[in-house]
């Protein structure tokens, strides 16, 4: 994982089979494409307090965004989003904690 610390935390509900989710039977790795404010990016993601996570299960979920100054200011804790695989969406997330997005986006404006 990063080096840094997570920008958010998050909690995300993995949708089952047969709420269009994946039908793979065993526990996977998630995917880090994340529709938020009707756009999709890129969030590297982990699990702290599982190793895996199965299909209709809960997870909290910190997130690292690729782009950290295109969130800052426009995210919020209640924020509702999505997680997706491709054009499938396999989970449904809210933020639950602000971490230390203002930190990344100050370290992406400095590289420019």
């Amino acid at each position: 994982m990063p080096i840094y610390p997570p920008d958010i935390e998050a909690e995300i509900r993995f949708l089952t089979p047969e709420e269009g989710g994946r039908h793979t039977t065993g526990p996977f790795r998630l995917p880090s494409a994340v529709l938020l404010r009707g756009h999709d990016w890129d969030a590297l993601q982990e699990y702290p307090d599982v190793e895996w996570v199965h299909p209709g299960e809960t997870a909290r979920t910190l997130l690292w965004f690729l782009s950290p100054d295109a969130h800052l200011g426009r995210v919020h804790v209640g924020m509702e989003f999505e997680v997706r695989e491709g054009a499938r969406v396999v989970g449904r997330g809210q933020i639950t904690k602000i971490l230390n997005l203002a930190e990344s986006a100050e370290r992406v404006r400095k590289k420019q």
